[in-house]
């Protein structure tokens, strides 16, 4: 188990008491996974290895009850994979047919998301997934540690996960939900370096948004497909 980042937050120690509170327990749970998060997106918890319970009990200073309740949250994102007998590891790195599979199937689902956006979104939703892409551009982009991206990530989730749930159609935005695409695709910027400078993220979001805005589908879809094909391009050219 690599040593816990001593400058990243700690999580107050707690007793079964002051966990059992509602808000408090909530706010403690919420802490201890976000740390978990960032040292599995960071590789200080090795892809492949072995995340022992009471190990981050000690180093984070807390009881192993949100810990547990962290290593839940994880596995759902598709971070860390529960196996009977030997507990929880963190998953492996997307190979790159892994990654490719992985676009595989948001260019079936994102762009038809889009295209249907642009047909059904009301004014309340189109002013929601502007703001997004207004916001992102205030955050840095995916360079560095997961703490100085951590924002600019959750943005990029957010308005993905944003068209698809304007799309009207539940299922196809449950289903790029629940891809947690964005984990995957930001634990990979640990291997290489990506210049936020250099990034085009931001321009082909805007690109989606303006076919969005204008009730244009066949554009929206285009300008979708265009930007995740030009993802996983990135991604590939770092290997």
């Amino acid at each position: 188990m690599p040593p816990h980042d001593s400058s990243s937050a700690r999580a107050p120690e707690s007793d079964g008491r002051s966990q059992s509170a509602g808000p408090g327990r909530q706010v403690l749970s919420d802490s201890v996974y976000e740390q978990i998060k960032a040292m599995v997106m960071d590789h200080e918890i090795a892809p492949g290895a072995r995340v022992g319970i009471e190990a981050l009990s000690r180093a984070l200073g807390v009881s192993p009850t949100p810990v547990r309740e962290a290593l839940a949250r994880l596995e759902s994102d598709g971070l860390v994979v529960k196996r009977s007998l030997s507990g929880y590891r963190a998953t492996e790195l997307l190979t790159r047919e892994g990654l490719e599979e992985l676009f595989e199937m948001r260019l079936l689902l994102e762009p038809r998301a889009a295209a249907l956006a642009a047909i059904n979104a009301t004014e309340e939703q189109l002013d929601s997934i502007e703001r997004l892409v207004e916001e992102m551009q205030t955050h840095p982009g995916p360079t560095g540690r997961y703490a100085d991206y951590r924002d600019f990530a959750g943005l990029d989730q957010r308005f993905h996960d944003a068209v698809a749930v304007t799309s009207q159609r539940p299922l196809l935005a449950d289903a790029v939900e629940r891809l947690h695409s964005h984990l995957h695709v930001f634990r990979l910027r640990s291997v290489g370096s990506v210049g936020s400078a250099d990034d085009p993220t931001l321009a082909e979001h805007e690109r989606v948004v303006r076919a969005i805005l204008r009730r244009k589908p066949d554009r929206a879809a285009e300008a979708m497909a265009e930007h995740l094909t030009r993802s996983l391009q990135r991604q590939l050219s770092q290997e």
